[in-house]
């Protein structure tokens, strides 16, 4: 039975590791360029007033410069436009270098003297993501920031009306929060850039002050967005690559159709088209150069300070960052073309397709397509050119002389850049009032490159193919073959569009005739509902691999995934989807991540139930890794939570639920864009509780190998510390007497009540650990003893020990022989009290973030502000003392065993049902069970 539990639990944890492997590498090679300093970069420290620097202690105010300019501005006389970076969690003030250094080489390069002064805020690398606790403090920081920066500017003639905020993980959210703060005036920042941003929801939940801000956050944007419609905000995911921060947490929850709030992820940027991860993000060389064009683009020329013009605004990150058209932001569309003084660098195409490279010689060069012929029989004209220069290349013809076209409107506005080459597409029917279309060959300047062009019918290029089902395995696969000859082909996945389904798509392609100076193939995963199209460049011919996975959810009806393939002439593509076992598992992980360490918890709880119960039973208590290995009930758990979701449909029972005053339903964030978390799940979320099964055995298996490990732990540790104690051959060892129980509680509680409370909870643990290591010496040491006994105990016909042979005998020398009955007694206790410090480790590991911020910032502060442990630990505190002195005879002879051995159940579910979205409850379900266990003691 042993063997077979560490065979399924072995199989799950193997299942575990896959996702995880899954989950942290399983993603492309970082593919971003570094940022370098060609100076040393200098931080100079912004001198804030008295208030706020007793206010705030811990944290500062920094300006970015190098070399000549860091010379220039030690005064603080300052003439740029200010730009403020904030870092995220555990982030250093100084990963402004990236912004401010790309910034100041490219203002170097203009005429001007146009710049931008890099501020940025030092949080003293606060763990904000864990603990919520200064989240606000951060926000009012922020704030006087602001304010301290515009005061620097009050000599300049025109002096600038706002800062531009970029902030990085959750420096984001603290830049969005500023808006919630009463006396913050919403004109002093009109921008908000973040990166790796979680604005929808907060990757875990460890104190209810973290909520809270979100709770705040969300609703300040959401009920005031008109007044907040002309603030613009850009969200910037990193891809799969940023394992801490999923991109579809970057979403910016806002009513739909504000034009003025865009989210989209680092692989749909133009000219980026890679992912990050959680720190890379910030330096990466694409993304930043992006960021600083968008930056000079948004420069009022009369005030020389950026822009508050909401279209502007919208216009050039739009242009950066979701299409770029190869055109210097602010061109006109209508150019004319008049060389009728050289009609020789007209050519008319007659043909479907056309494929030019230009020579090495400068030339002037145009093709004229006639629309005439065109207009029924095909839809669309597809044309794209490996010339990314700035300028117009694909012209509709209005007046029309002989060969050549006297008056033609740019058609070029439409183009779209790709990684090899940029791509337009135009419709038949917007071109009714266009007789021919023009195509610019020329290359006066000598370079070479390549245009192809073609005539196509969209509706037979586009196909469609069902994806695997999830549960296939990768077993069977859906292919597709494309052999026309068209230079675009649009295949339909069908059936894709949830979270948790993931492909390996591959793309191979084979010509007849081989050519080297061929243009690249490239493969584009298009999502309609959101910004998270990846793009893969392959050459031809080649076997390509994409991965077939998404950010988010389809929220509602849309149009499903497309596969764009800009293909090569006269080749062939097979497309192969099929699904990706361990990918479907790290897709799980990390959507459903949060639902693990629920469910170990929730297999601890049942795990000491079966404990008690086997106490209340047979008084004595069972092995450890049984009654973990026995907390794998779903049938009990999850059947009663489906229930319970099952009656909340109900409105009666809603009714009831609210009557009693009884929080909602949690649920994980869900995985659709502009999704809400503090609704109820919509019907396609359901899935998270459809996996619940398979991630009940994940958390499971935590529980037994976590349960095993800290086993080997105390093992390992008794036997270094046995040398420093005398061997003890009572179950009373490491217990305390009342007095000290009494005074050790007390001391705990007023330090928990004057510093922190993770700090008294940890002490509490530690007191109780050694407890159990007293236990495991001793235990050890019994054994030792009773192996050079003269005689073993006599057994029973059943099988159990006959305590009539257990007595004391003599040795000839007269020194008493240790019976096998204590020794029982204490294997007894030690498994009753592994099983509690499985259970005493969860508040610990939850209290953790607290603990580690109390730590960094004893010097400015010796209490904790606010704590999320106080007050519930003066219970957990006094629980933990009296279960030290716990054994299995009192507990055998407790009126109170029978209730104790109970609550685990409904408490699991309770935790199944409220803790998803606020972990900090496990620590609520946990007293609740350890208070009448320890209740137990007494009576």
């Amino acid at each position: 039975m042993r063997l077979a539990a560490g065979a399924f639990y072995g199989l799950a944890l193997g299942l575990l590791a896959v996702g995880l492997r899954e989950l942290l590498t399983g993603f492309e090679e970082n593919r971003c360029s570094m940022t370098y300093m060609f100076e040393y970069p200098e931080y100079r420290r912004v001198s804030l007033p008295r208030r706020v620097a007793r206010l705030y202690p811990a944290y500062g105010l920094y300006l970015y410069g190098e070399g000549v300019y860091a010379q220039e501005t030690r005064a603080l006389k300052l003439t740029g436009a200010p730009v403020l970076f904030l870092p995220g969690n555990a982030g250093s003030y100084k990963q402004a270098r990236s912004l401010g250094s790309v910034a100041l080489r490219k203002a170097e390069n203009l005429d001007g003297g146009l710049h931008f002064n890099v501020f940025t805020v030092d949080f003293n690398e606060e763990l904000v993501a864990l603990y919520g606790g200064s989240l606000l403090r951060q926000t009012q920081f922020l704030h006087e920031s602001i304010k301290a920066i515009l005061r620097l500017y009050k000599h300049v003639k025109t002096p600038p009306q706002s800062v531009v905020l970029v902030g990085h993980s959750m420096g984001g959210v603290v830049a969005r929060a500023l808006f919630t703060l009463p006396r913050f005036n919403t004109n002093l920042v009109s921008l908000i850039i973040t990166q790796a941003s979680p604005h929808l929801a907060p990757v875990l939940v460890l104190d209810p002050y973290l909520l809270d801000f979100y709770l705040a956050v969300r609703q300040k944007w959401v009920n005031q967005a008109n007044k907040l419609r002309n603030v613009t905000v850009l969200s910037v995911g990193g891809g799969y690559r940023d394992y801490q921060v999923r991109s579809g947490l970057v979403s910016l929850p806002c009513p739909p159709g504000d034009p003025n709030k865009l989210s989209l992820v680092a692989t749909a940027v133009p000219r980026t088209w890679v992912s990050t991860d959680h720190l890379s993000i910030v330096w990466c060389k694409e993304l930043v150069l992006a960021t600083v064009r968008a930056f000079f683009d948004l420069i009022d020329p009369e005030t020389r300070q950026f822009t508050v013009n909401p279209e502007r605004k919208k216009a050039v990150l739009s242009h950066h960052f979701i299409r770029h058209p190869v055109r210097m932001l602010g061109d006109t569309q209508d150019a004319s073309i008049s060389i009728s003084d050289f009609p020789e660098a007209w050519s008319e195409v007659n043909t479907l397709r056309l494929a030019y490279s230009t020579p090495k010689e400068g030339q002037l060069k145009y093709f004229l397509f006639a629309l005439s012929s065109r207009r029924k029989a095909y839809s669309h004209f597809y044309c794209r050119s490996n010339n990314l220069e700035m300028t117009g290349w694909v012209y509709g013809c209005v007046h029309k002389n002989g060969s050549s076209c006297m008056h033609a409107v740019d058609l070029s506005m439409d183009t779209e850049l790709l990684p090899p080459y940029k791509v337009l597409i135009l419709s038949l029917s917007d071109l009714s009032s266009v007789s021919h279309l023009v195509v610019s060959a020329s290359n006066l300047n000598g370079k070479q490159f390549t245009v192809e062009c073609e005539w196509q019918r969209q509706v037979s290029q586009t196909l469609s193919v069902p994806v695997p089902h999830v549960l296939s395995f990768g077993l069977t696969a859906s292919d597709v073959t494309v052999s026309s000859s068209g230079l675009l082909h649009t295949i339909e996945l069908q059936h894709f569009h949830q979270v948790y389904q993931a492909f390996r798509i591959n793309v191979a392609s084979q010509c007849k005739v081989i050519k080297a100076d061929r243009l690249p193939s490239v493969y584009r995963m298009k999502v309609a509902w959101f910004r998270e199209d990846s793009l893969t460049t392959a050459s031809v011919p080649s076997v390509t691999e994409i991965s077939g996975m998404l950010h988010t959810s389809r929220p509602d009806n849309t149009s499903g995934v497309l596969l764009e393939l800009h293909t090569a002439p006269n080749c062939q593509y097979k497309v192969s989807v099929r699904t990706s076992l361990p990918r479907v598992l790290g897709q799980i992980l990390r959507f459903c991540g949060p639902m693990v360490p629920v469910y170990t918890v929730v297999t601890l709880l049942l795990a000491c139930g079966g404990q008690l119960s086997s106490i209340l039973k047979s008084k004595r208590a069972a092995n450890m890794s049984q009654v973990v290995g026995k907390g794998l009930q779903p049938h009990k758990v999850n059947l009663s939570v489906y229930i319970l979701h099952s009656l909340l449909s109900c409105n009666w029972f809603q009714e009831v639920w609210s009557t009693l005053r009884l929080p909602p339903v949690d649920t994980l964030p869900p995985s659709y864009p502009d999704g809400s978390f503090l609704k109820e799940a919509a019907p396609a979320e359901l899935w998270p509780h459809l996996l619940s099964p398979l991630l009940y055995v994940l958390g499971a298996a935590v529980a037994f190998w976590g349960s095993t490990l800290l086993r080997l732990i105390i093992r390992l540790i008794s036997l270094i510390l046995a040398p420093l104690h005398r061997p003890c051959v009572s179950r009373d060892c490491g217990t305390l007497r009342l007095r000290s129980q009494l005074l050790i509680t007390l001391c705990l509680t007023v330090t928990g009540a004057t510093s922190c409370g993770a700090l008294s909870i940890c002490a509490a643990f530690l007191f109780h650990l050694y407890r159990v290591l007293r236990l495991q010496m001793t235990e050890r040491s019994l054994s030792h003893m009773l192996n050079l006994a003269p005689r073993k105990p006599k057994e029973a016909e059943n099988g159990s020990v006959d305590r009539n042979s257990l007595s004391v005998t003599k040795e000839s020398g007269g020194a008493p022989l240790l019976s096998e009955c204590a020794l029982q007694e204490v294997r007894d206790d030690l498994q009753l009290h592994l099983c509690l410090s499985a259970l005493f480790t969860l508040p610990v590991m939850l209290s953790a973030p607290s603990l580690i911020h109390w730590i960094r910032n004893l010097r400015y502060a010796a209490q904790l502000d606010p704590d999320p442990c106080w007050p519930h630990i003066v219970p957990l505190i006094t629980a933990y003392m009296l279960l030290i002195n716990c054994n299995t005879l009192k507990l055998s002879n407790s009126k109170l065993l029978p209730l104790a051995s109970c609550l685990p159940l409904p408490l699991a579910v309770v935790v199944v049902t409220f803790s998803p979205q606020h972990l900090y409850r496990i620590s609520y379900s946990l007293l609740a069970a350890l208070v009448p266990l320890a209740s137990c003691c007494l009576l």
